[in-house]
């Protein structure tokens, strides 16, 4: 009984609480060793195929590379220990090549802000598994 009041109580706060912020920064980091594991023929998975940001939460996707070479994000090349920031304006779909990836592509989702009640418990629920993947 005490658990079904509490996923009540749950789902009710994820249903009717707005999701509020000023803006985060979604992290990710090329390991050191990422290119050398890769040229030696190891599957190595350090990035999702999909990242998922949100327009209305102000999201900036952040990668930084920790490895000992260049790698490319889109028309980006970063050096070795460089950070690069990218804040989207538009929810859409963005394909981006990415060395670091072992598929050689990354897409990011940006997604409008949920407004609605159900949309709202479905974003939370995705933020939830996700954040479970990559941290």
């Amino acid at each position: 009984m005490v658990l079904i009041g509490l996923a009540l109580g749950a789902s009710a706060w994820a249903a009717l609480t707005p999701i509020r912020s000023t803006s985060r920064d979604v992290i990710f980091e090329i390991p050191k060793g990422t290119w050398a594991r890769r040229v030696a023929g190891n599957k190595i998975e350090i990035l999702p195929s999909k990242i998922r940001l949100t327009l209305g939460l102000k999201d900036v996707l952040v990668l930084k590379n920790m490895d000992d070479v260049p790698q490319v994000f889109g028309p980006t090349l970063m050096m070795p220990g460089q950070s690069f920031r990218l804040p989207f304006a538009v929810a859409s779909d963005y394909q981006f090549a990415c060395t670091a990836h072992a598929s050689g592509q990354m897409t990011v989702i940006v997604e409008p802000m949920p407004e609605s009640v159900w949309a709202r418990v479905g974003w939370r629920l995705r933020a939830v598994k996700e954040r479970s993947w990559w941290r």
